[in-house]
């Protein structure tokens, strides 16, 4: 089993990066394989509604972007995935957004290879808006028929400079919690 952590941020080692790869280490602790991967140095470009991803023999976009390039292998790879997000304007990252509508426009036109798959969101907050970015991370979940675990509260944290999250010790409780979680079920789906 494989779980994939993608941080929507685009600052590299921010608050966003630590708690993702806190959930990623519990989740390497329950024995599943994990990858990190950061938006922040990959400038993707946003779904333009071409549907070629629909004429596509494979499951692939068919947008020239060097920086989507291999996404959706790591999609498909596996089997859960974490979606982590700041909030800005009260709103997931444009990096992240453009991520999961490319994602979920080719998902969706090849058999819908995110059914059953678990998903998690993580969002982190300077101070407000942390409720609709979750709300909107897990709408991405739920249409895409995928199974979404729980935690204690809500998968999310404060903090605006880099590293203040660790000063969340809620947060980092619920992150943590989420994650073992994700495992209990990633390994029940899997049996």
């Amino acid at each position: 089993m494989k779980a994939l952590g993608i941080s929507g941020s685009p600052r590299p080692g921010g608050n966003t990066d630590i708690l993702v790869q806190t959930a990623l280490e519990v989740l390497a602790a329950e024995g599943i394989a994990t990858e990190f991967l950061s938006l922040a140095d990959r400038p993707i470009k946003p779904c333009i509604a071409c549907m070629g991803c629909a004429k596509a023999e494979t499951a692939r976009c068919v947008q020239e972007d060097p920086a989507f390039e291999g996404i959706i292998d790591k999609f498909l790879e596996a089997e859960g995935i974490i979606i982590g997000s700041p909030v800005y304007f009260g709103s997931a990252t444009p990096q992240t957004m453009a991520l999961l509508g490319r994602v979920g426009y080719v998902a969706r036109h090849h058999h819908n290879f995110l059914r059953r798959k678990v998903g998690a969101a993580i969002v982190v907050a300077r101070r407000a808006g942390h409720n609709f970015t979750f709300a909107q991370l897990n709408f991405f979940f739920l249409i895409s028929e995928m199974i979404v675990p729980g935690s204690t509260y809500w998968n999310i944290a404060f903090g605006r400079e880099k590293g203040a999250v660790a000063n969340d010790a809620e947060g980092l409780r619920t992150v943590k919690t989420l994650a073992e979680n994700m495992a209990w079920l990633l390994k029940k789906l899997h049996a």
